[in-house]
């Protein structure tokens, strides 16, 4: 029986003759060289890039979101700032207002005093006016009555203004009498 008979215990894999055996185990070196020498490094080149894609991924992730996290507090800080101007400036208009009516309240008040003095003093130069209409007229009228009931004439203006100016001020002082 010969050792190298496809017969032997490892059946198909002992091949029928020596050359075969040799040229086999050269090919499996010449295949083990070449993928060694050719097919290795190209599969180590691929998996470092995609190790470095999916890494560098991974990275500009984290820095997308490193970059998110600042903005979006810088947004937060801008709104609370624009919250407090906001409000200041509402303050400020308040202040505004307030101090606009009051000027307002004392324009009008200021108006309403200067009517009323003028509005016075208007009534005062009336009143003067109807007096002395009055004094005339009551005079003329007196002064005319009396010649009819002492039936004689009555001529003399200075005695008339002194008795019609005298009952005059009798009926102003009456009022405040009683």
């Amino acid at each position: 029986m010969r050792l190298l008979e496809g017969t032997g215990p490892l059946g198909p894999l002992l091949p029928d003759h020596i050359s075969e055996f040799v040229v086999g185990i050269i090919l499996f070196f010449v295949i083990f060289v070449v993928v060694r020498k050719v097919v290795m490094p190209r599969m180590e080149k691929m998996y470092t890039q995609r190790v470095d894609d999916i890494q560098g991924g991974i990275d500009r992730a984290d820095q997308a979101q490193a970059e998110a996290q600042a903005a979006l507090a810088e947004y937060r800080a801008k709104l609370a700032s624009a919250e407090e101007d906001a409000a200041q400036i509402r303050e400020t208009a308040k202040a505004a207002g307030s101090r606009i009516q009051a000027e307002l309240r004392a324009k009008a008040e200021d108006e309403a005093s200067r009517i009323v003095t003028s509005a016075r003093v208007q009534v005062e130069a009336e009143r003067a006016q109807a007096v002395e209409s009055l004094r005339k007229d009551v005079g003329g009228m007196a002064t005319s009555l009396a010649g009819k009931i002492l039936g004689e004439s009555l001529d003399d203006d200075l005695r008339v203004k002194q008795t019609v100016d005298s009952f005059i001020d009798s009926l102003d002082k009456e009022p405040a009498q009683r």
